[in-house]
Parts: C-alpha cells; structure tokens; sequence
C-alpha cells in the first residue's frame, strides 16, 4: 500500500469552506479504483495548512487512473478554489508495516 501525502496550503479564511468541500470529495475518492482509504488533517501551528491523505493499492491508481478521471476533475473543481498554491505531493510507503 501507498500513501499519497499532499501538503495543501489554503487561503486564509477559506479553512472551514476548504473542509466541507474535502468532505464532499470524500466519496469520489472512496469509489476510485485502488483507493482504500482517505483522511484530512489540519495543522496546529499553521491552521491554514492541511495534509490530505489518500492511501492506495499502488502509486499509478493515483498518478494514472485517478488523476485521468472524472473523479479527479469533479475533486479539483471542488477544493481547488481554496488553494493559496499548488499542493505538494509525495508518495510513501511504511517501513514498519509487515
């Protein structure tokens, strides 16, 4: 398993409409092929900073078949309006898990 981390920077006073549009999303990220599942965390010291986590079977059902589907545009469409700059995005895998 893989987990997508993107670091999403918001624009100040956008944080309570950015979540409920995440929240929204939420489903189209639950029914993609190879997603197994999805959380949002919000940081302490920068409130206007979230880390998105997506946990997939494989990093291509992100880059490929996600990012190359409807999916993806209806997700940008929805949090993408909050964006303050691009989200970075990595691709990790546990060392600890068996």
């Amino acid at each position: 398993m893989i987990t997508e981390i993107a670091q999403i920077e918001v624009r100040p006073g956008s944080e309570e409409e950015f979540e409920k549009a995440v929240a929204e999303a939420v489903p189209l990220f639950l029914a993609a092929d190879g997603c197994e599942g999805i959380d949002l965390s919000r940081s302490v010291e920068e409130p206007s900073r979230y880390r998105l986590m997506v946990r997939w079977e494989t990093v291509e059902h992100h880059t490929v078949t996600f990012r190359q589907s409807d999916a993806f545009t209806r997700w940008r469409a929805l949090a993408g309006p909050y964006f303050a700059v691009a989200p970075q995005v990595e691709h990790v895998r546990s060392v600890l898990a068996p």
